[in-house]
């Protein structure tokens, strides 16, 4: 895909139009490696999450909702801990085949509805469109100048059946709350 990107800015004869190409490949590499820490910090997450007893471990269902901010190819990665296929759908579409709930960008009305819906099950909320942690997931990936960090939400995670290793929780800043 660079490679293509940098042969068209190559075709191109005016060198602003080749300037553009350049930085759109720039742009784009960036973005890949942002996706690539996303799924990772999902995957190191998840694989930190205990669900209740009787709960297969060894494949997890991600839904997605919303549009994701920070990656828009979710493929969490769990090296040698089972694995997480993902599933985007709409906030009327969530289902309790759902293990873990990624929240993007999507109307706030959907957001609480989906938070108070997962109150008391066995879900592990993660999202990107809440730095601050303060609408309800437990945890919250957030980007700046291209470092990946995330909160944890001590609260939402004491509302649920899922048990976190208090090592996880000691990385995020823990700064959220509702």
């Amino acid at each position: 895909m660079l490679a293509s990107l940098f042969l068209i800015g190559a075709l191109v004869t005016t060198p602003q139009m080749s300037v553009q190409a350049a930085s759109q490949s720039a742009v784009e590499e960036s973005a890949g490696g942002m996706t690539r820490a996303v799924n990772r910090m999902i995957g190191g997450i998840a694989s930190y999450a205990r669900w209740p007893e009787g709960s297969p471990a060894a494949n997890r269902q991600m839904c997605v909702v919303g549009t994701p901010r920070l990656a828009p190819r979710m493929a969490p990665d769990t090296p040698g801990r089972g694995s997480i296929s993902v599933r985007p759908m709409t906030a009327a579409g969530v289902t309790s085949d759902c293990d873990i709930l990624f929240l993007g960008r999507m109307p706030v009305g959907d957001r609480r509805q989906l938070i108070a819906w997962v109150r008391g099950r066995p879900v592990l909320t993660i999202t990107d469109d809440d730095a601050a942690c303060i609408y309800g997931a437990m945890f919250c990936l957030s980007s700046r100048s291209a470092s990946l960090s995330f909160s944890v939400n001590l609260d939402a995670i004491g509302r649920g059946p899922l048990r976190v290793d208090p090592r996880v929780l000691r990385i995020g800043s823990g700064q959220g709350g509702t």
